[in-house]
């Protein structure tokens, strides 16, 4: 019987988990994210040299023949472990050489489609490390948590490809609602190591029955209008404020910046490498340690916000925003930023389609400008501007409170977009 492959599957979720490896097991990871680099970047060097050629006038002979090694060179996986054997080490997995592979090839597909992420580019080594691999299944093995050579074994144990046996951390809570599952399928997983020099496995996985149910009908609707003034304001007439986690830790992340800056310059003077000057050493994980707070507080606020409306209401709708074409403007930049308003927005899609309910986004084009009791639309000298947060209708004498008058106009478009659409 042929097995299901991770797209057949009706539903998908994400797990991440830390680890806690032992130092046997954090050099296997640096070998195997060593290697993933090198794969990646051999790729990267072989279609640049193949690209220079057609800007050059030389004998055509030659360049068929070298575009032909050069192609030779990467064409499996086989021939590039035969040009440098060291990839034949024991402890580097074959699967995270065949995901360098993978992910270089699907880096260019990405270029085709969304032209703005560029061309796959060179990886730099930084104190950054990663790799994927992916579990094996016999055809006539049962799918589930506990098989193949990727498995958990108890709550506090994994089994991972070349790392053996390793101690884990997650929600107990999580882990006994999977555990009680009757087929869930690993996936693809990434083993990461951070820049805090902590270790982290993510489990992409699938199953034919829905990893969360889906939260009872509440008939309430809400639409929610991001700005600067404040985090959000909703059609309800609440407003959250903005937590504004990296304001608070502006000017103490500068001064440790800066003095990693300094202790850099020093050891570069006195022709120390970076990686065995351990005051720059000491200092750069002040930085990651203060970067990391800040986005880890940000990440908390966003996911305990979204899934408070999402849980709450049969129907949200938020502004479609681009944050990178906003973030042109170099006196909001900051602010739009420190915001995190697209990782909000795309927490509130994945959690109404986790829990059952409905999310739109919605054109907020006009959304500040027009009046949600008539329709009028503020133009010419009467325009709205970034001051203006309150304001009286000149057509109805309705006075507005800018933002939430925005997100009542959110939730009737987003009503509109569903009538159309069903």
């Amino acid at each position: 019987m042929k097995q299901k492959r991770m797209a057949d599957y009706a539903y998908h979720y994400g797990l991440k988990v830390r680890i806690y490896p032992s130092q046997r097991q954090k050099e296997i990871i640096k070998h195997n994210a060593d290697a993933t680099r090198f794969v990646y970047n051999e790729h990267v060097a072989v279609n640049k040299e193949i690209a220079q050629f057609g800007k050059r006038n030389i004998c055509i002979d030659f360049i068929e023949k070298r575009i032909k090694i050069l192609r030779e060179r990467i064409r499996t996986v086989t021939a590039l472990k035969d040009r440098y054997p060291w990839l034949r080490h024991p402890d580097i997995d074959a699967q995270s050489i065949a995901n360098a592979r993978q992910n270089y090839q699907r880096a260019w597909k990405q270029f085709r489609t969304v032209h703005l992420v560029g061309v796959p580019n060179f990886h730099k080594k930084t104190s950054v490390e990663s790799y994927q691999t992916n579990p094996h299944y016999n055809n006539d093995m049962k799918i589930s948590l506990f098989t193949s050579n990727a498995r958990f074994l108890d709550i506090h144990h994994l089994m991972l490809p070349k790392l053996k046996r390793i101690r884990f951390q997650s929600s107990r809570k999580v882990l006994e609602r999977l555990f009680a599952m009757k087929e869930v399928r690993i996936g693809t997983i990434t083993i990461t190591k951070d820049s805090l020099n902590r270790y982290f496995a993510s489990f992409q996985l699938g199953s034919d029955e829905p990893f969360v149910g889906a939260c009872p009908k509440t008939d309430a609707e809400i639409g929610v209008d991001l700005n600067i003034e404040n985090f959000y304001a909703d059609s309800n007439g609440e407003i959250v404020d903005n937590p504004c986690y990296y304001r608070r830790q502006k000017r103490r992340l500068a001064n440790a910046q800066r003095k990693l800056s300094r202790r850099i310059v020093r050891a570069k003077k006195e022709h120390r490498p970076l990686r065995e000057a351990k005051n720059v050493e000491k200092q750069r994980l002040l930085v990651a340690k203060l970067t990391a707070k800040v986005m880890q507080r940000r990440k908390d606020f966003l996911h305990r916000t979204s899934a408070t409306l999402i849980k709450n209401h049969d129907l949200v709708a938020a502004e479609e925003l681009r944050s990178k074409n906003m973030m042109k403007n170099h006196a909001l930049a900051m602010s739009i930023q420190d915001n995190g308003w697209r990782i909000f927005l795309n927490l509130l899609t994945y959690k109404a389609t986790l829990y059952g309910r409905k999310f739109v986004a919605v054109d907020p084009r006009n959304t500040t400008q027009t009046c949600h009791v008539c329709g009028h639309v503020m133009s010419g000298k009467g325009k709205l501007t970034l001051k203006d947060r309150e304001w009286t209708c000149p057509n109805c004498g309705m006075h507005h409170l800018r933002d939430i008058n925005a997100a009542k106009n959110i939730l009737a478009r987003a009503k509109q977009k569903l009538a159309l659409t069903q």
